[in-house]
């Protein structure tokens, strides 16, 4: 029988270099108890563990709100916890969410929300709450979260773009967003006018976009704001969005973001980690700037709390 479902997948992130730092035994210790952690926040908040995954948990709820409010209930509390971590076992966690309808065999689930789910959970970064359009709609005005629209996302093994949002938890969020529910779902909009600006260009291409106009997505879909028509870009390779005053970029991709900035010869490398952007700049897409033929762009940011130009 199948059944409507809110499919929670968390998955802890680092783990694989927590191997080559701590070696396999103290490493999978580590790992099994954050997991085993994980499972009972989750149990504790209404939710059924389904499997553990190594470094995963799959987890259902027969509630849409209560999975958003699990789930960013969960990340709250992770933060705290890091404080405490010695530097070298401290690991980020991600989450996807999705709702449809499910079956159980065997004890395990199977059906296209969890199959999403997991998608999204790639897909997100540390800390980040992905989840689909289904669950929103189904949590309303979840206590405690905000719901920023991430716009048509292209997902592994679905033939359309997916309309996604991701769940923002953090309860010192400065108050640059104001959360709307305007029939159908909440997202973040901007207080406050035009703050800030940001400018790329890319083979003979300026394209501009304001704070009001964030997030902007770069990558090889037709559907992202900047389209780089690139094999080494990923479909989504990376968001910008507009946060506390500054635009910040957030890498999604699967080989990597390098960025250089004006007046300086190093390069950072983001791997589904965010960076403020400032000033003036080049950002390569899959490999690092070094490269000649790197798909670069050139940015220039104007206007923000973080402005060195």
């Amino acid at each position: 029988m199948t059944v409507l479902s809110t499919v929670v997948f968390i998955d802890i992130s680092g783990s694989v270099s927590l191997y080559e730092t701590l070696g396999n035994e103290p490493a999978a210790a580590a790992i099994a108890q954050l997991t085993e952690w994980i499972s009972k926040c989750i149990q504790a908040r209404s939710g059924r563990v389904i499997k553990k995954l190594g470094d995963g948990v799959l987890c259902v709820f027969g509630d849409a709100a209560a999975s958003v409010a699990a789930s960013a209930q969960l990340l709250q509390e992770h933060e705290q916890r890091l404080l405490r971590w010695p530097f070298q076992l401290r690991m980020d966690i991600r989450v996807g969410v999705a709702t449809g309808e499910i079956v159980e065999v065997d004890g395990d689930c199977y059906g296209d929300a969890v199959n999403l789910a997991a998608r999204l959970c790639e897909r997100s970064g540390g800390g980040e709450i992905w989840a689909s359009e289904m669950t929103v709609l189904l949590a309303g005005e979840a206590p405690s979260v905000w719901f920023r629209k991430l716009g048509l996302v292209d997902i592994r093994g679905k033939v359309d773009p997916v309309s996604l949002y991701q769940v923002e938890w953090r309860q010192d969020l400065e108050t640059d967003f104001l959360t709307q529910q305007a029939g159908l779902v909440s997202q973040l909009s901007p207080v406050d006018p035009i703050l800030g600006v940001i400018q790329f260009r890319w083979h003979g291409i300026d394209a501009s976009f304001t704070s009001s106009q964030a997030p902007v997505h770069i990558g090889r879909s037709i559907h992202a704001q900047l389209c780089i028509n690139d094999l080494r870009v990923s479909r989504l390779h990376a968001r910008i969005d507009w946060r506390n005053s500054g635009f910040v970029l957030t890498d999604l991709s699967s080989f990597g973001t390098w960025i250089s900035f004006s007046g300086s010869d190093s390069q950072i490398r983001l791997r589904r980690d965010a960076c403020i952007l400032h000033g003036s700049g080049e950002i390569s897409l899959g490999v690092p700037l070094g490269d000649a033929q790197a798909p670069r762009l050139a940015f220039e940011v104007a206007g923000g709390a973080v402005h060195l130009g």
